[in-house]
């Protein structure tokens, strides 16, 4: 029994590798086009811009870690079936409860591999991807405001600079175009200008000399105008959600310590601490999907085995897609306050735990399931229609035309 542990452990965890690496590039690609102009027209460092992947990195890998362990357990389940192994298996007295003791191990290590992500390495590598790119727009300024160009590298504003030393921070003919949190429009005019900074307050800052602030109101109607001798424009640096997507926001950030306090502290206020208990219920429910997606991920072999990897590959997409729809709307609900945060967090992984364990207990037992070859089939139809349609002149076109009307 050792021996076929070993074996179908192996298998499990080299498909579980390159379903991480597959997943996890995936989410990169929406990055390239940053990271390469971060590369090519900022003139950032190769080895900086693997140190920035690498900090945002636990964003993706606390969601493809266990979707790595389903697709890992639905594939390798459906080949050991598919090849009849799984029939010699049970004949030589094997049941599935034994044959799932390798898929809990590979469940229980992606399980502490995601906690750790989640707790640790979500929030360190946020902080020190801050500090990074807080060090390379202190030390490498000079790039991030060229002369003669509209530099939008800062959030809400675009800066224009009709002359720069290239000696010294100093520039010359400074045109800012900003909008502020308040939503109100600003134009800046000043003569000279160089940049600041401040390393403990994460702030880059703009001494501005002899210029003219033309400020529009909210409401578009009230229009002022103010003059200064020197004004210290305060700049916004880019936030990791700007590169790591909407992984990485507000309270998803802070540690479980950090999210305690701030949980106090607007106990004490009376302010609603909602989103707060959400985001640290979820630290602990995201990664307790691990083990889940293992457990329902072998049945869902099997019974895929006869639709190929087409099959697994869909009903591994179709489990997945279920589950974080579930977390989503059970984020919403609790972030609203309409639901308890621990049942919003936990719900989606209550849910799949039951169709699990049915599952297993169905496909252990090997009794019949109703209308399931009926849904597979579905599944099948609507995954090879929209497969057709993704590689057709037709499609793309109308892809691309969607693309276009939405950009």
């Amino acid at each position: 029994m050792n021996k076929i542990n070993r074996y179908i452990f192996c298998e499990l965890f080299l498909v579980f590798v390159i379903a991480i690496l597959a997943t996890t590039g995936a989410l990169f690609l929406d990055k390239l086009l940053y990271l390469t102009e971060v590369i090519i027209n900022k003139g950032v460092s190769f080895y900086n811009v693997t140190k920035m992947i690498l900090y945002i990195a636990p964003a993706f890998l606390v969601l493809t870690i266990p979707t790595g362990v389903l697709i890992a357990s639905v594939v390798t389940f459906s080949r050991i079936s598919t090849d009849s192994e799984i029939t010699a298996l049970k004949a030589g007295g094997i049941s599935l409860y034994q044959l799932l003791v390798p898929v809990m191990a590979l469940s229980l290590f992606a399980y502490i591999l995601t906690g750790f992500m989640m707790i640790y390495g979500l929030p360190n590598g946020n902080q020190a991807f801050r500090e990074l790119l807080f060090r390379i727009l202190r030390t490498q300024a000079n790039y991030e405001i060229k002369s003669k160009l509209f530099n939008n590298d800062f959030k809400n504003m675009i800066i224009y600079v009709d002359e720069k030393d290239e000696n010294s921070p100093l520039m010359k003919g400074i045109f800012i175009s900003e909008t502020t949190k308040e939503g109100e429009n600003r134009i800046i005019n000043a003569e000279k200008g160089t940049l600041l900074s401040d390393k403990n307050a994460f702030v880059v800052q703009m001494k501005l000399t002899n210029g003219t602030i033309h400020r529009l109101g909210k409401d578009k109607k009230n229009y002022h105008t103010l003059k200064f001798k020197r004004y210290i424009l305060e700049m916004e640096i880019p936030k990791p959600e700007e590169i790591g997507g909407n992984l990485l926001r507000g309270n998803r950030e802070l540690s479980i310590s950090k999210l305690k306090e701030k949980i106090e502290k607007h106990k004490k206020e009376g302010i609603t601490i909602s989103n707060e208990l959400v985001e640290l219920h979820k630290k602990f429910s995201i990664p307790f999907a691990a083990l889940i997606f293992g457990l329902i991920g072998a049945p869902l072999g099997v019974k895929c085995s006869r639709s190929g990897k087409s099959g697994s590959f869909t009903m591994s997409l179709f489990v997945i897609v279920f589950y974080y729809i579930l977390l989503l709307f059970g984020e919403s609900l609790g972030d609203t306050g309409k639901l308890h945060p621990f049942l919003a967090m936990w719900l989606p992984n209550f849910v799949v735990i039951i169709i699990a364990v049915y599952l297993v207990y169905k496909t252990a037992n090997e009794l019949p399931f109703k209308y399931w070859q009926y849904t597979l089939d579905k599944l099948m139809e609507s995954y090879h229609y929209v497969k057709r349609f993704l590689i057709s002149d037709i499609g793309l076109k109308k892809i691309a035309f969607l693309l276009f009307v939405c950009y």
